[in-house]
């Protein structure tokens, strides 16, 4: 069943030989299965074009312009937002990353 409304998972990633970046983007790569009704994944490289802006646009959310221009200060390489939030700034174990992807589709009801 497929509902029209999905949370979006989003993986800061640099390049394919960051591999705590490739570790990031595997963890949620093996469970997306089982949520692909209610989730859409987006692997962020943050080196190049939209990614590049996009990431610009999270670290911005997190710390404000002042924060991203002034004192040079990012969103974490690799990271995991939901939603557009920042839910973690390391790998985070399987039952971790469940656990956050449950309580984000029971808050937004995107389960019948």
């Amino acid at each position: 069943m497929s509902f029209e409304k999905k949370m979006v998972v989003e993986v800061m990633f640099k390049a394919e030989y960051c591999l705590i970046c490739v570790y990031m983007d595997e963890a949620v790569r093996e469970i997306l299965p089982e949520y692909e009704d209610c989730m859409e994944y987006r692997r962020v490289n943050i080196l190049n074009g939209e990614g590049r802006k996009r990431f610009l646009d999270l670290s911005i959310s997190l710390f404000g312009e002042e924060g991203v221009f002034k004192k040079m200060r990012i969103a974490p390489v690799p990271s995991l937002f939901i939603n557009g939030e920042l839910f973690f700034d390391a790998i985070p174990p399987r039952p971790l990353l469940e656990e956050a992807i449950e309580e984000v589709i029971s808050k937004h009801k995107l389960r019948g």
